[in-house]
């Protein structure tokens, strides 16, 4: 089942997408790539993901940023955006009491998951061509979760031997790295490929896992 609404966020009305299996437990809340570059609620990488969320018995809860879409406001150079994500983390919390928090997001999304998985609680994360070589990696929190990169080596937005090196980093707390060789940005052609890795990975997932790739 699949419903859209609006909900209040900080720069007014925000459009959600929640998508319900038939016994759901997590809700997975998944951020878009970049509002001013076509960036939505609709993108492919995002819908595979819900449509994965779902699979492995998850709501899925999709939003548009604002300015996108019907979500009011305008694009705020990942400020604003935070707590977009945030307001729509509220409603979850609201709406599905004492359900467990999953986090994603792709490019720009990816970033702003990264950014706000602490702050509103989320108990997994997947992040997907995390745009590091355009905002960076310093001033991201510790990560203490089990979390799930994914990134294509072909990608032509980003700098995706970054994204590993920065992955191989986190020692403290491993993400399980899915590295898609010859894969772009977008994943074109590849969106079922992904989708069965993150099936086949997530079950998985625990902090201090070993990073490997696929």
């Amino acid at each position: 089942m699949s419903q859209n609404q609006l909900i209040e966020g900080p720069a007014g009305k925000l459009e959600i997408r929640v998508e319900e299996p038939d016994h759901p437990a997590p809700v997975a809340v998944l951020c878009h790539p970049h509002p001013l570059h076509g960036g939505s609620l609709t993108n492919k990488v995002v819908h595979i993901l819900a449509s994965t969320m779902n699979r492995l018995g998850a709501r899925a809860v999709r939003f548009n940023f604002r300015g996108v879409g019907r979500s009011e406001g305008q694009f705020d150079n990942m400020v604003g955006e935070l707590e977009d994500l945030r307001a729509v983390v509220d409603w979850v919390r609201e709406h599905y009491p004492g359900a467990p928090l999953w986090l994603g997001g792709f490019s720009f999304g990816a970033q702003v998951a990264l950014k706000m998985h602490a702050q509103v609680g989320a108990e997994r994360l997947l992040v997907a061509a995390p745009p590091l070589s355009l905002y960076g990696s310093d001033d991201l929190p510790e990560i203490a979760i089990p979390w799930l990169v994914i990134q294509g080596s072909a990608d032509e937005v980003i700098d995706a031997a970054q994204v590993r090196d920065w992955a191989a980093r986190q020692t403290h707390n491993p993400p399980r790295l899915i590295w898609l060789d010859g894969a772009s940005h977008f994943f074109h052609g590849r969106l079922n490929e992904l989708r069965d890795a993150v099936i086949e990975a997530w079950p998985t997932l625990s902090p201090g896992a070993t990073a490997q790739g696929r």
